[in-house]
């Protein structure tokens, strides 16, 4: 059955997703939204009851149904009043769903919410298919930059197409499907991040969405304590660009300056479309300068075309993200026009933003999260940037056997850059410490354990003309500092 180009998820595709069979009398019901968190639950919601270490979804089914969810997907006995279940577990019930006198809500029964909502992304997502349809999918994974890239190349892509990506870091087995559930008729591309932590976790996410287009920025050693090894995380990103289809449906877009990216051309039949600084890539980049808060200037060359581009991104090391963002726009047909106006689209929303510190100093808040290349980044741009530099870091995790290497090379390149360095945690101290070593004075480097010592060290030493870059893992919780110090 074919979707037309208004139509969005219907009750009655629930049904038939995870049962096989289509409810005529729930045909015109439409679901609003999908979520997890019955807070989100609004008029016409399909809420998934997760269970979880600290809260269960199944103790708020009432509390979504009371926000006007229509239906809940269960994998446990719910008791709610004045609400019909169905068990799709049972071959009985599921062979009478053709009968009328289906009431609302619904509790739907199943023997798993993850992989219910996995099996009914995937098949929507399939509805999208075959001849008449033109929705295009793109997959972006990497070490560092997945969000930022996603944001912009939808910027781009905005700029002629109808465009749904995936909200936040919905990158995940659960975040991938909750945006596929929330494609219509109406969408012509949509733009997915793909993370991971093992070989395999890409391959079943590509298996759901079905790019036809894969983006990969750069390959790093970040969770590799789950990964095992460097060669596992290649071998897991490098699934993206194997589901892709042959030419000249897909295309492989990669990193020509990264070698584990470069070699992923030899893992698929799709087109390869290189970017990079280099004049080998199909489309590169050069004289790139920092402007500090105000953005980055770069020549972009695409074939026998010369662009001079002026865009709003910080830090010299952005100009990957638009190169990429800019690949994404020319496999898929935008003229120049269209995508640097993509490029500057206020909507295009980064990690890394600026914002008002006491005194009238700059804080430079990155605390999303972190890892070795991602830091020395975003140190980067921190020396762009006039006045006295402040860096205020904290543990990198999930670094396994990189862990010491990883936070010495941010404790060098620190060294180079601030004026003051407040090293925050256990691993944070390896920065300090090795700054200390290569010659930073000991009275400039501060090792604090927690948020508290550090905004504390920042309210007594910061004055007007300072710039201060926060940056650490997310479980160290630095937001806490930008907060504080906002206050201030």
């Amino acid at each position: 059955m074919k979707v037309a180009a208004a139509d969005a998820l219907t009750l009655a595709d629930v049904l038939e997703g995870l049962s096989a069979c289509r409810v005529a009398s729930l045909a015109g019901q439409p679901i609003s939204r999908s979520v997890l968190d019955s807070r989100e639950a609004a008029p016409g919601a399909l809420f998934f009851a997760f269970p979880g270490e600290r809260a269960d979804g199944h103790d708020y089914v009432t509390d979504a149904f009371s926000r006007g969810a229509i239906a809940a997907v269960v994998e446990r006995d719910v008791d709610v009043e004045a609400a019909l279940t169905l068990d799709l577990t049972d071959a009985n019930t599921v062979s009478a769903l053709d009968d009328t006198g289906i009431q609302l809500p619904l509790v739907l029964r199943v023997a798993s919410s993850l992989e219910s909502l996995q099996q009914l992304a995937t098949f929507w997502r399939n509805r999208f298919t075959g001849e008449g349809c033109h929705l295009r999918v793109i997959g972006i994974t990497g070490s560092v930059g997945k969000t930022t890239t996603k944001e912009l190349a939808a910027a781009v892509l905005t700029n002629r197409y109808q465009t749904l990506k995936s909200e936040a870091s919905y990158n995940n087995e659960i975040g991938l499907p909750l945006t596929l559930l929330h494609l219509t008729g109406a969408h012509e591309r949509v733009v997915l991040e793909m993370g991971m932590y093992d070989v395999g976790e890409i391959a079943d996410l590509a298996r759901i969405a079905r790019p036809h287009v894969g983006v990969v920025t750069i390959v790093r050693p970040v969770h590799i304590e789950r990964a095992g090894s460097f060669e596992r995380i290649v071998a897991a990103k490098t699934e993206l660009i194997e589901a892709l289809p042959p030419a000249p449906e897909g295309v492989a877009i990669l990193n020509y300056d990264d070698e584990p990216v470069r070699q992923m051309a030899h893992a698929t039949d799709a087109r390869v479309f290189y970017y990079g600084l280099s004049p080998e890539a199909d489309l590169w980049a050069d004289e790139i300068e920092g402007l500090g808060l105000e953005g980055i200037r770069f020549k972009m060359h695409y074939q026998d075309e010369v662009l001079h581009v002026k865009i709003p991104l910080l830090g010299r090391h952005s100009v990957h993200t638009a190169l990429r963002a800019s690949a994404v726009g020319l496999v898929e047909g935008m003229n120049w026009q269209e995508i640097i106006e993509g490029l500057r689209r206020p909507s295009a929303q980064l990690r890394l933003v600026a914002v008002p510190g006491p005194a009238g100093s700059i804080i430079l808040d990155d605390t999303y999260n972190a890892s070795p290349s991602s830091t020395i980044a975003a140190l980067n741009l921190l020396e762009e940037l006039d006045g006295r530099k402040f860096a205020v870091l904290g543990d990198m995790l999930e670094l396994g056997t990189y862990e010491r290497e990883g936070h010495e090379k941010v404790g060098m390149r620190a060294l180079e850059v601030a004026d003051v360095l407040i090293a925050i945690g256990s691993r944070g101290r390896i920065i300090g410490e090795t700054a200390i070593r290569w010659g930073m004075p000991s009275d400039r480097v501060f090792l604090v354990e927690g948020c508290a010592e550090a905004v504390a060290i920042l309210s007594k030493l910061v004055t007007g003309d300072d710039v201060i870059l926060v940056k650490g893992s997310r479980e160290m919780q630095m937001e806490e500092i930008v907060n504080a110090l906002v206050r201030v």
